[in-house]
């Protein structure tokens, strides 16, 4: 397993994804499906950046990525921000004009479609978000 520690600032966001994208190369997964683990993780940070912490306060992400051998991979997202269950969301109903809608949800939704699995609990004071990327032929679309 592999893991990197930053403050949880816009200006990390940059390592995670660089560090997320050279994993998934390095596992090597088909190009189409690295996009899709990029777009999943970006989102989920960027929730973590948005929402997690409050006003003033200041804290770090983990983000751990972990080899499933030829099948895929393991992507653990670790924050101390306030508890925050993303799979308590619905899915959004998308058949309502998009002016009608509540806000929000839409970035939990894609994660749910891109990933095989999505797993979240809350241990101690820390939430953690894991996803599953299973390889798969890049001409198969997952959404």
């Amino acid at each position: 397993m592999k893991e990197i520690k930053a403050p949880a600032t816009l200006e990390s966001l940059r390592l995670f994804m660089q560090f997320v994208s050279e994993f998934a190369v390095g596992q090597q997964f088909p190009q189409a499906r690295i996009r899709e683990i990029e777009l999943a993780t970006e989102e989920a940070i960027m929730n973590i950046l948005t929402h997690a912490y409050p006003g003033d306060c200041k804290g770090e992400i983990e983000v751990q990525c972990e080899s499933l051998g030829d099948s895929g991979l393991t992507i653990r997202i670790v924050d101390t921000g306030i508890p925050f269950n993303p799979l308590s969301f619905t899915d959004p109903d998308l058949t309502t004009p998009i002016m009608e809608r509540n806000p929000g949800g839409l970035g939990v939704f894609l994660i749910r479609k891109m990933m095989d699995e999505i797993r979240y609990h809350r241990s101690g004071d820390r939430n953690v978000l894991t996803f599953v990327a299973c390889k798969r032929d890049p001409r198969t679309p997952h959404l």
